[in-house]
């Protein structure tokens, strides 16, 4: 049987105090929204998104997932029902969750799916250390949901249930549309709300089940502090999965993860290391405290910082050196290359088993227009130097510290680019008396 998921993501996040949209919050670099996507796409056969009106950029987020208005913010279960005319026809199980819900696994998805042949509807739910205002999940003896009753209308028997609703439903397509165009909104919101499809089963004889996942997973972010503990949640699973694959987290808490990034066995991570998205770091690398990658590509054997920044488009060879203060944009350092101290690489390329020396810079940028410097293999470029692109230095060439080069370098050559030392004796001691006799 066919399956498919309705996200809601019209909300504004009127408590996240920001112009951008609540779904479009990222969490580990990745909008709320394109994590349950993520989820979702190896669950579900069809996916449609629900935005609110005037949210562009949300809709570029789902696609190519279909997308509906909700033109007027009538509640969940009227938001919901907007994605009716995109699934008309469809014969399968509908399953209706909330992009401010991220963290929800495939697994647990899975299992809701697995409930709902069993029942007419299939709910999540959840029992949170601090049950607070969350509606409760009441059952029956034989464990079958009779109904859910908001906290503010539960008696105090009720408020004692530890079972709590998460708002994840599933039904089959034409009872779930049925059941919504039945609800009605008269509550003090004047909202139509998706949990009210339940008494509707209910009353309809169908069996409801509540299907229980970890609050972790199933907790709703609606502030900023919310979000700051989701992104905490998940920069746990993602160290947790990075050390079960065979890296080691010298400090695991001090370390930050992107979504996707990607750690080969015997990675060593120091502490306070930040990955942004993007990163791939092959099998024996280590990278050193206070680092920062992202958008590159570390190959096997290749040593990182301390304190070393890549940039998008790094990309560093089997058993490369970059070390303290080096940072690296658009640049390909060869295999046993080495840049240990104080440099900058923009947009070049240095060959295998180069030396580049401390305080070396490339000048890529001429304030309209980036350019290139290639350096060949074996080179060896002294410290302090000023590499002005477009450039390049032949194989085997060497340039003088603390030159300036404006011209391409042969192989084999040396290279000068620096104004001769000219010494005037005496010249400091008068320079001396002068300064002296002016501060009296």
């Amino acid at each position: 049987m066919s399956t498919a998921a309705i996200l809601l993501a019209a909300g504004l996040g009127t408590r996240m105090k920001s112009r951008l949209p609540k779904a479009l919050h990222p969490i580990a670099g990745r909008p709320m929204l394109n994590h349950l996507i993520a989820s979702c796409e190896g669950v579900f056969d069809r996916i449609v998104v629900v935005a609110g009106p005037d949210m562009p950029a949300l809709e570029r987020a789902a696609a190519p997932h279909a997308t509906v208005v909700q033109r007027e913010r009538l509640g969940t279960g009227h938001a919901a029902l907007q994605a009716a005319p995109l699934l008309e026809g469809f014969d399968g199980d509908v399953a209706v969750l909330y992009a401010d819900n991220p963290l929800i696994t495939p697994e647990t998805l899975r299992r809701l799916l697995g409930a709902r042949k069993e029942a007419g509807l299939a709910l999540l739910a959840m029992r949170p250390a601090d049950p607070a205002r969350y509606g409760r999940v009441l059952q029956d003896a034989a464990g079958h949901v009779t109904r859910i009753v908001e906290y503010a209308d539960a008696d105090e028997a009720e408020r004692a249930v530890g079972l709590c609703n998460a708002g994840v439903l599933c039904a089959p397509a034409a009872e779930l549309f049925g059941w919504l165009r039945q609800v009605r909104n008269n509550n003090r919101a004047g909202e139509y709300y998706l949990p009210d499809v339940v008494p509707l089963a209910v009353a309809a004889g169908r069996s409801v089940v509540a299907v229980e996942a970890p609050e972790a997973e199933l907790r709703g972010i609606n502030s900023r502090i919310e979000l700051a503990g989701a992104e905490a949640e998940l920069q746990a699973r993602l160290r947790h999965d990075a050390m079960a694959n065979g890296a080691t987290l010298i400090r695991p808490e001090s370390v930050t993860f992107s979504h996707d990034t990607r750690l080969g066995q015997d990675v060593v991570v120091g502490p306070d290391v930040v990955f942004g998205p993007g990163v791939t770091v092959e099998d024996g690398v280590e990278i050193r405290a206070f680092s920062h990658l992202e958008g590159c590509v570390v190959r096997q054997g290749a040593v990182i910082g301390p304190f070393a920044r890549l940039r998008p488009g790094a990309e560093i060879g089997p058993h490369a050196h970059v070390g303290n203060f080096v940072e690296l944009k658009n640049a390909v350092l060869g295999e046993g290359a080495k840049a240990n101290h104080l440099a900058y690489l923009g947009d070049a390329s240095i060959g295998a088993g180069s030396n580049i020396g401390a305080g070396t810079i490339t000048c890529n940028y001429d304030g309209f227009s980036k350019h290139r410097t290639e350096i060949g293999q074996g080179v060896f470029v002294g410290s302090n130097s000023t590499l002005v692109a477009p450039l390049r230095l032949g194989d085997g060439s060497f340039t003088a510290a603390g030159s300036t080069i404006t011209r391409d370098v042969a192989p084999d050559a040396l290279a000068f680019g620096r104004v001769r030392a000219t010494e005037k004796p005496g010249l400091a001691a008068a320079f001396r008396a002068a300064r002296s006799k002016e501060k009296k």
